[in-house]
């Protein structure tokens, strides 16, 4: 494991107004790249915050381009380092903040095999775009994407949790010999995404199970078990008939009522952090929301009302749109998702989503692979130096097309070039590349739902980028709106997890804790627009078709 720092803030000014008995809520954002702990107050402000990098595991190997890992004991080591460095900068001993209850909001589809008696995991976890199971849906598939997207709202891709247990089934010899029916191990196997792999963690004891367990809960939420083409997403439950889908013949005996984690409503009291987690301050603290990021960014931008619609720019680019309790299907490429539930008695609310795998992570490629900037806001010092992409267009399908394409056999491309181009067209290129990507999402949510957007909330850290930001309202037509309090993805995660202890009593109350930070209004002419989407549209074209299956 490679020592990395744990960057912290503290708002001192804040920590001194407010009164030392306030409630906090505590959230943990388990991302792609870091793991990070914010605390937020009940007026939405952030108190204070600590974050981690954690290392990306990359495989080498001709038979490993396209893996993507990271090890699920530094995750887990990660977070408890952010809490405790977040607890010991607010003092919280001296000071007496409380905290009322904690959220979970993490990277989804990411997945991890362990064994519960042990708490060792089998494996590393497989991240979201990791690529090693295009094969296997491509199999499952069969010619038909579409195959499970009638039950999940989702196509058959490498992208989602079941492809990965499935290859997790059938390349680890001690997960298999552990899973075989005769072997006393089988009930302690434990499959999960990061939010169920933290809870086991948080709320472990060594004397609450049987003998050995160092874990706790076995859970997820609907928003991430939405992710894994197990779910039914009308009923909300695992389904046996797609996990047999997934799985196979050879492993038509997968034991998933013990093997898959109990799904719960995203806002609920599932239970209390445990003395033998290893981080006093949330000793008996209750756990009370779990939502996947995207998810979790849709509710922390308030977006509770059918037609509203957030943009996330992170490692890749999620759009998501509410469509409340209507189970909106898509004939336009996108997921049809599950947004969040508030309590087991009330309904889902249901979301389009259209998912890029690469955005941000462009901007990190051309740092580290291509040594063309040393940092992300370089790029956009360089792509001012040029006025316009001069023909030049970065297609970043580095791991295929995600929506609306859905194209394994993708590769990124720059395409277009001439001798009179240069790095800064490049770097304009790759930053276009997400707002052509983002146009192509909002206009299939429009056919799907029938919506035509007036405004498009966003966050993330390419909103920090003037150039994109402008460039995106311009290529969408449409108002572009940042959040005052830009951590969405933390603050939704804390918003479910003090509705549900009471810190916040309804979504009413919630949303007006919202507040506008700043506007991009569109200034492109629409002739313009259309020449530059033209270009991009052809040279999408250009990435299909360069993985052949063997």
């Amino acid at each position: 494991m490679i020592q990395k720092s744990c960057e912290v803030k503290v708002n001192n000014s804040l920590v001194n107004r407010i009164s030392a008995d306030t409630q906090i809520v505590g959230s943990i954002d388990q991302g792609t790249s870091s793991s990070r702990f914010l605390v937020f107050t009940p007026k939405g402000e952030i108190l204070a915050s600590a974050q981690v990098e954690h290392t990306q595991i990359f495989p080498p190997g001709e038979d490993t381009v396209g893996w993507h890992e990271h090890d699920p004991m530094e995750i887990w080591q990660r977070v408890k380092e952010c809490i405790s460095a977040v607890s010991t900068a607010l003092n919280l001993e001296q000071k007496s903040f409380q905290y009322a209850a904690i959220g979970i909001t993490n990277q989804r589809e990411t997945t991890i095999a362990w064994n519960a008696k042990t708490g060792k995991p089998y494996y590393n976890a497989i991240v979201w775009d990791d690529t090693r199971t295009t094969s296997i849906a491509s199999n499952i598939a069969n010619g038909n994407v579409d195959v499970v997207r009638e039950q999940t709202g989702l196509p058959m891709a490498s992208y989602f949790a079941g492809t990965k247990v499935r290859w997790l089934l059938d390349n680890v010899p001690q997960l298999k010999a552990d899973l075989s029916e005769n072997s006393s191990e089988r009930e302690f196997v434990r499959f999960g995404t990061i939010d169920t792999w933290l809870v086991y963690q948080l709320t472990g004891s060594s004397q609450s199970g049987y003998a050995g367990n160092v874990g706790g809960l076995f859970i997820t939420d609907v928003t991430n078990a939405s992710r894994w083409l197990f779910m039914n997403i009308r009923s909300c439950q695992w389904d046996q008939g797609l996990i047999d889908t997934l799985c196979g013949s050879d492993h038509a005996n997968f034991p998933y009522q013990t093997c898959l984690p109990k799904i719960l409503p995203s806002s609920h009291i599932y239970g209390n952090c445990s003395s033998d987690s290893g981080i006093p301050s949330l000793v008996d603290i209750p756990i009370a929301s779990i939502l996947g990021d995207q998810q979790a960014a849709l509710f922390g931008q308030t977006a509770f009302t059918s037609g509203q619609a957030k943009c996330t720019y992170g490692t890749g680019l999620f759009l998501m749109m509410n469509t409340a309790q209507t189970l909106v299907p898509s004939t336009s490429g996108l997921l049809t998702t599950v947004a969040y539930q508030l309590s087991p008695e009330t309904p889902p609310v249901y979301a389009l989503e259209g998912s890029v795998s690469h955005s941000g992570s462009v901007i990190q490629w051309l740092r580290d692979q291509l040594g063309i900037i040393q940092n992300a806001p370089e790029s956009e010092i360089l792509a001012n130096q040029v006025a316009t992409n001069d023909g030049l267009y970065f297609v970043p399908a580095f791991a295929g097309l995600f929506a609306p394409y859905w194209r394994s056999d993708a590769r990124g491309c720059i395409v277009g070039m001439t001798a009179s181009h240069t790095k800064h067209h490049i770097c304009r290129a790759a930053l276009e590349a997400t707002a052509y990507q983002c146009r192509e999402l909002l206009d299939a949510i429009s056919i799907d739902s029938g919506v035509t957007l007036k405004e498009l909330k966003v966050d993330g850290g390419a909103t920090a980028n003037q150039l994109l930001m402008q460039f995106q309202s311009d290529m969408l037509n449409t108002k572009v709106i940042c959040p005052k309090v830009m951590e969405t993805t933390a603050m939704g995660a804390a918003f479910a997890a003090g509705l549900a202890v009471g810190v916040w009593n309804s979504l009413e109350e919630i949303q007006e804790l919202w507040g506008v930070g700043q506007i991009w209004e569109p200034q492109m002419e629409e002739d313009k627009r259309i020449f530059f989407m033209k270009g991009w549209k052809k040279a999408i074209t250009k990435s299909f078709g360069w993985v052949e299956e063997e």
